[in-house]
């Protein structure tokens, strides 16, 4: 059970990017997709598991973005204890449908953060929403998307 709950995080990360299940969003390296002046307003959520003594919050709790243009977004955690401590995110997007035009081009997702006694740090996310979005019968009506990273302590 110890290594089941131990391997849980990598091993729902390359589920969630097989499948795309969850909202999971597509990573890319670089924004290829046209721009529009239509705008969608993303929502930022932050969470942490219980036996992660950190403090995590974005930066602000959502921004208006134009279809197929670059934001970055951050977050901003703080290790609250004595201690180092070493913690990892995952991430989805809501509603599940809008996954797949959601495209991060860089994030601090399922790389191991180590944040010495009572550090602060900032870590950034950027990300493109596909303007084909607006061309889907099912996500053609979105208004509001949210993406939301929790994190989990690393023992």
């Amino acid at each position: 059970m110890l290594c089941l709950a131990y391997a849980s995080v990598p091993l729902y990360s390359i589920f969630c990017k097989a499948t795309g299940y969850g909202g999971t969003i597509r990573q890319v390296n670089n924004v290829t997709a046209y721009t529009t002046d239509q705008k969608i307003r993303v929502y930022f959520s932050a969470d942490v598991i219980p036996d992660l003594p950190w403090k995590f919050t974005p930066e602000v709790t959502y921004i208006d973005v134009k279809m197929g243009e670059e934001n970055l977004a951050f977050y901003y955690t703080e290790n609250l204890s004595e201690y180092p401590v070493s913690g990892i995110a995952v991430y989805n997007v809501a509603p599940f449908k809008a996954g797949k035009y959601f495209n991060k081009i860089a994030c601090f997702c399922f790389n191991e953060q180590v944040l010495l006694p009572k550090q602060k740090t900032v870590m950034p996310v950027s990300f493109f929403i596909d303007p084909a979005i607006m061309l889907d019968n099912n996500t053609k009506n979105l208004s509001e998307i949210t993406l939301s990273y929790t994190f989990f302590r690393l023992k």
